[in-house]
């Protein structure tokens, strides 16, 4: 594998919560990363609560999220990752950033034409939850308030959070009606993201 900064993803579909499937992702995470069998990778939490990914010595940062029968797992090799995903779908998406949002946010959200601001909302949503995941904070500590870039075109790049410093959040494109955000920690250079 090449020195380059590479988050990779992988969505699965899931029922009823069952947690199998996240922990299949997981597994397979770590043998991709870690170079290992599946058999050989542990899966479990660490003291934190957060998953956990080992072979070995060797310890995977992954970060896993669930929606509406669907589980993502985010894996980096270079440091913490973050990532959360949500179904498209209409909310009230200006009524609901007044509630939780910044200004800047609610602002800009409250500018897309109608038929955008549900996606615009959960945009920022995933965005958020995604930062405090890579954190570690999830969205304790005023993570619905904490500002994201405002996305934009190309989604798949990752843009530098405002007031914290190197961390990166972008959209990656993804299939079947969903929103996904990617973040990471401390990136230094370029970061590609990789869906599997």
């Amino acid at each position: 594998m090449s020195g380059q900064d590479t988050v990779h993803v992988w969505v699965g579909r899931t029922a009823g919560g069952r947690p199998e499937v996240a922990r299949r992702l997981l597994r397979r995470a770590g043998s991709a990363l870690l170079g290992r069998v599946e058999r050989e990778v542990v899966v479990g939490h660490g003291p934190d609560g957060r998953p956990r990914v080992r072979a070995g010595a060797a310890v995977l940062p992954v970060s896993v999220s669930h929606g509406d029968g669907v589980v993502v797992v985010a894996a980096r090799r270079a440091g913490a990752v973050g990532v959360d995903v949500e179904r498209r779908r209409r909310l009230p998406a200006v009524a609901l950033a007044r509630r939780w949002y910044a200004p800047q946010e609610v602002a800009w959200l409250s500018g897309l034409p109608e038929d955008a601001r549900a996606d615009g909302f959960l945009l920022l949503w995933t965005a958020k939850e995604a930062v405090g995941k890579a954190l570690g904070r999830g969205l304790r500590d005023g993570g619905l308030r904490r500002r994201m870039p405002v996305p934009d075109h190309p989604r798949s790049l990752l843009r530098p959070v405002p007031q914290l410093a190197d961390v990166r959040v972008g959209h990656p494109p993804c299939p079947d009606g969903l929103v996904l955000a990617v973040a990471v920690a401390a990136p230094v250079g370029e970061v590609t993201v990789l869906l599997g």
